[in-house]
């Protein structure tokens, strides 16, 4: 992994994953991609991560995607369905496939694709000089990269359909409409988030997410399946053992 645009660094049971190239205020190329791809593989399947932190380098999380990449002499060749396909769509089906806590720390601007990137995660808190934008529809494009199927989810229809008039806006309008958790130290929310019971909110976390898009009868079954699966794990039977004044064995 080119640990310049993306480095990880795993200290006390979290992986950090930096975006970096801050001169370009974190925007996106395909190297990036990779790279990124490669960095939230690696903290999914290391056993000793608890939890996942995404953030940016200098002063901005994510400027979205770097228009300045595309090769304009090429333009009319130039597949968006195919480039989204293999780059966005990838990445996002991967960091929701993972069932640990993942928090965007977001500490500048985050816009466009960067901004979807921020929504994929569990948690997001940002600093108190973040900014927000969609963006997309200034270059006449639509959203992607998610944005579209987790916006009305978060903020709901209306505040999605007003999201492009808001242009950029700062943290406390974020905070106000629930774009994001929180305003400050994202330190608290991984000590938090570190201390939940991995089996148990990698179901839970699926649950949500699937169940908002299904019928009771399914979410009820897919409860039970769960719940089967947590009640197996070691983390419930040491904290049941503990509740009931047994003690951890």
């Amino acid at each position: 992994m080119n640990t310049t645009i993306v480095s990880t660094n795993i200290a006390n049971n979290v992986a950090t994953i930096t975006l970096g190239r801050p001169e370009v205020k974190n925007a996106l190329n395909n190297d990036m991609h990779r790279a990124l791809y490669d960095a939230f593989t690696q903290a999914k399947d290391d056993d000793n991560v608890r939890a996942i932190v995404l953030t940016g380098s200098g002063d901005a999380f994510c400027a979205g995607a770097d228009l300045k990449s595309i090769d304009l002499s090429k333009f009319e060749e130039f597949d968006y369905g195919e480039a989204l396909r293999e780059t966005y769509n990838r990445l996002i089906t991967l960091i929701t496939s993972i069932d640990k806590p993942i928090i965007a720390a977001i500490n500048g601007i985050a816009i466009g694709a960067g901004l979807s990137i921020a929504l994929a995660c569990d948690y997001r808190v940002a600093s108190e000089k973040a900014t927000f934008g969609l963006g997309f529809l200034n270059i006449g494009l639509v959203p992607d990269a998610g944005a579209s199927y987790f916006l009305p989810k978060l903020i709901g229809y209306a505040n999605a359909l007003e999201m492009p008039l808001k242009g950029i806006f700062g943290a406390e309008e974020a905070k106000r409409i629930g774009l994001i958790h929180d305003i400050g130290d994202v330190t608290p929310w991984v000590e938090k988030v570190k201390q939940l019971p991995p089996t148990a909110f990698g179901l839970m976390k699926r649950n949500l997410r699937e169940g908002s898009d299904s019928y009771l009868q399914e979410v009820l079954e897919m409860e039970v399946a769960a719940q089967v699966e947590a009640s197996q794990a070691p983390e419930h039977r040491a904290a049941l053992a503990h509740f009931v004044g047994k003690g951890v064995r």
